[in-house]
């Protein structure tokens, strides 16, 4: 927190000192438009220093192309225009003094970019985070302190976006629910094991991250709190080329006796592109080796006849992780019109823990009566294979185009536990016999999915979308267990906690999108219509749950320029999100005797409403209020006792109605020229109302995320970094989280004539990150803290070879981009 607020205040200085510099003089107008002669809106427009190309000031095109500085200095100046699709343009050099006080310049004609591929040269490097109208943009591929993390610790920076160590949930400006794809195909999995694969995905594979807070009609309904898309990394050029990078670091915790256990890291991949003629071939290759370790440290106090007994636990986990993905594919360019598509990609996770879990039992007096110590040992593989055929048809090359998609999905799963619990008075003496329980959880997932979609010019600029998707899962999850007879020292089954659930889910969807505009205002709006038919079957309770259902979900945007430096947007959207496939499964999970998990084949849905009002200001100063209702929310977590046996557990319920009011700034400034510095802050109110065991129980907090980067430009081939984030208390669910923050600092080497670079970053050097957190209610009373090595030093070399000029993969949605989010894939 004394490092954070250091930042914040000079943020602020230099954010007004910035404002101070208000010039007085003349006016600078024009207009922008093709080649053609056609005028072009919402073109971002620069006025540069003619010396050294120096922004002085931005601005935006209107609906005819026109643009115009006020207030500008005397000086020599020329003014840039840039537009997604078109090449750079600029006018020349021109003079503003008291002779000359308004400048009008020629129109500037924009040439389409693909017929000037080989001439542009990017020359200006995106910033960390970007806010754009629709999303927020985290460039990951030109940060220096993000190189050689995984892409949950890069998440946890992005601004609005919090993450629950203790629970591996992730929320997005206080909303759980968060849908994550990468590469425009969602993940089909669960929120925990979402956050899992994320630990285990190497940074510098990601190009950028996408935050869309309120997606359209066309991406599926589900994700409460909007859409995480993780963008990797695409080569964009013609011929051969490739990268190759190589990572290691180092991290350290505290174990349970105070020692410092050393955790190495080392990651590695390799990118391939070729395209010659029709044909253009893809693939990549990432290979992680890491140890990792957290503490967890639980304290509770169970009331039972009038007594109170005190649980004190202190568990040290030690993780060995390996991981191997890939991906590779080819696009076919059968003839000016059609494309042939066919992507294969998967991965082969293999995770090994052991550890220790030392429980102090007191009596209300706190005197110790009872120690327990459970050791685990456990490993969890996980394997997927998804394959994926698309077709697209462009019928005239001005954006009427049919696209097929077909997928099919795999995942496989072996998770084996083995949990040896010893019994201890006071005084060291055992006091039962030992108590050993292994269990085993095999698990396979198929999806199957089709999608189509079309798209309609119309003649006005509109446009019209259509398209239909079917999905079909199949998920069997098996729990064995296995008890060890003492006296005979032979393994029985134990049909108590075993089980098997068996999983059928078809969602069939429909869509229709409107977009265009009426007079200045631009208006997109669609419907989506989602039908879903879902069996959940608990074949060892012979228990069967079906549900069938048919759901609407509409969504309005609207766009109004307001004149040069203003524009305003406003956003409506309805969701839905359904229970993971292994929350369903009623199966327990123990951490120890006394302490476990447990799913519940009873969870419904959740449904949000969600509207949002954005305020850009001269394409850099974004300002969003937005509002959401929560109806039946999913709470992961949700606490419960069985107070006569001293065991607490958690499982995930429907409780009530969520309401969420947030407010998110995000302003760049220019400190110096070498000095970029860009801003967030996110501020929430949240108001819970639920029941819990029949009683009514509430809510109240406002929270907010603050998130600052800088980034130094110290010569031609060495830059540095530094960013910082800070969460203050939230709210999740029924537990209190207190605040927590951290910073980073890097520098990045340009070497071997810029196709290489040394990035070396350390993230949290003071060990400042850490998960605190209390729930209190009717019987409920405990704390948790846990802390991991957020701690770390890394190193990342990155070669860039071959032809420079080859053009890379199409992105695409495939078929299934909503249902791999609800499968558990990690450890």
């Amino acid at each position: 927190m004394k490092t954070i607020l250091p930042i914040l205040f000079l943020s602020l200085f230099a954010l007004s000192t910035s404002f101070g510099q208000v010039l007085t003089r003349g006016t600078v107008t024009g207009q922008v438009g093709t080649v053609a002669g056609k005028p072009l809106e919402f073109t971002t427009m620069m006025l540069l220093k003619a010396k050294d190309s120096t922004l002085v000031k931005g601005a935006i095109s209107d609906a005819e192309g026109k643009y115009a500085f006020e207030n500008v200095g005397a000086g020599n100046y020329r003014v840039a225009a840039q537009q997604i699709g078109y090449s750079k343009t600029y006018s020349a050099p021109f003079s503003i003094n008291e002779a000359n006080p308004a400048a009008e310049l020629p129109a500037l004609a924009m040439a389409d970019e693909t017929k000037s591929l080989t001439e542009v040269k990017v020359i200006a490097q995106k910033p960390f985070i970007e806010q754009q109208v629709d999303r927020t943009v985290m460039n990951v591929e030109n940060s220096i302190v993000a190189s050689g993390n995984t892409a949950l610790e890069v998440l946890e920076k992005a601004p609005g976006v919090t993450i629950d160590r203790q629970n591996d949930q992730i929320q997005l400006k206080g909303k759980a629910g968060v849908i994550v794809y990468i590469d425009g195909k969602q993940t089909y999995l669960s929120q925990q094991e979402v956050s899992n694969l994320l630990k285990n995905t190497p940074s510098d594979n990601i190009a950028s991250i996408e935050i869309i807070t309120n997606p359209g009609s066309k991406y599926d309904a589900a994700g409460n709190s909007g859409i995480i898309n993780i963008k990797m990394k695409k080569n964009k050029n013609f011929g051969t080329n490739g990268t190759f990078i190589v990572g290691t670091g180092y991290g350290w915790v505290n174990n349970l006796q105070g020692a410092r256990d050393d955790l190495p890291k080392f990651n590695t991949s390799l990118n391939l592109n070729h395209r010659e003629g029709k044909l253009n071939v893809f693939g990549n290759y990432s290979y992680v080796n890491r140890e990792s370790a957290q503490t967890n440290e639980i304290n509770r106090a169970i009331p039972y006849n009038g007594k109170i007994t005190y649980f004190d636990q202190y568990s040290f986990r030690p993780n060995q992780f390996t991981g191997h993905s890939y991906k590779a594919g080819l696009d076919y360019y059968i003839n000016k019109k059609s494309t042939v598509g066919v992507l294969l990609n998967g991965f082969s996770n293999d995770w090994r823990s052991g550890g220790q879990n030392n429980t102090l039992i007191s009596d209300e007096n706190r005197r110790l009566t009872s120690r327990p110590t459970t050791k685990t040992d456990a490993r969890q593989f996980m394997s997927n294979v998804t394959g994926n055929v698309n077709y697209k048809y462009d019928f005239d090359g001005k954006g009427r185009e049919w696209t097929v998609d077909a997928d099919y999905v795999h995942y496989g799963g072996k998770n084996n536990n083995n949990l040896s619990t010893v019994y201890y008075n006071a005084d060291n003496s055992l006091t039962r016999p030992n108590q050993d329980v292994r269990n085993n959880m095999p698990s396979e997932i198929n999806i199957m999915a089709f999608k189509t979609d079309y798209v309609h010019p119309l003649k006005n600029g509109g446009k019209v979308e259509a398209g239909l998707k079917s999905s079909f899962v199949d998920a069997d999850n098996n729990t064995i267990y296995d008890t060890l007879q003492q006296e005979t020292k032979q393994w029985l089954f134990d049909a108590s906690r075993s089980n098997q659930f068996k999983y059928n889910e078809n969602i069939n969807a429909a869509y229709v999108n409107y977009a265009g505009k009426f007079g200045k205002l631009k208006v997109q709006t669609g419907l989506r219509a989602e039908h879903t038919h879902s069996t959940g079957t608990s074949v060892t309770l012979n228990q069967t749950v079906d549900r069938n259902y048919l759901n609407l979900f509409p969504t309005v945007f609207l766009s109004r320029q307001l004149d040069t430096n203003n524009v305003l947007n406003m956003s409506y959207s309805r969701r839905i999100d359904r229970p993971d496939y292994q929350n369903l499964n009623p199966f327990v999970f123990y951490l120890d005797p006394y302490t476990y998990q447990q799913g519940n084949p009873f969870l419904r849905p959740q449904y949000t409403n969600s509207v949002e009002l954005t305020h850009v200001y001269k394409g850099a100063i974004s300002t969003t209020l937005g509002f959401s209702r929560t109806t039946d929310f999913i709470n992961q977590e949700t606490p419960r006792q069985i107070a006569a046996q001293n065991i607490t557990y958690v499982t995930p319920e429907n409780l009530g109605h969520l309401d969420n009011l947030n407010l998110n700034v995000s302003f760049p400034v220019s400190v110096a020229k070498w000095w970029r510095m860009q801003n967030n802050v996110n501020t929430y109110y949240q108001n819970y109302q639920t029941f819990y065991s029949g009683t009514p129980y509430q809510v109240k907090l406002v929270a907010f995320n603050l998130y600052t980067s800088n980034n130094f430009t110290l010569s031609k081939t060495l830059s540095a970094e530094v960013s910082g984030w800070f969460n203050s208390a939230s709210q999740y669910g029924f537990y209190r989280a207190q605040p927590m923050g951290g910073f980073s600092i890097g520098v990045q080497k340009k070497v071997m004539e810029g196709k290489g670079n040394i990035k070396l970053n350390v993230n949290d050097p003071f060990w400042l990150n850490q998960f605190r957190g209390r729930a209190m209610v009717q019987d409920i009373d405990f704390r948790v803290g846990s802390r991991w090595e957020s701690r770390q030093i890394r190193l990342t070399f990155t070669y860039r070879f071959g032809n420079q000029n080859v053009k890379g993969a199409r992105d695409r949605n495939s078929a299934t981009s909503a249902e791999q989010n609800r499968v558990k894939a990690g450890n």
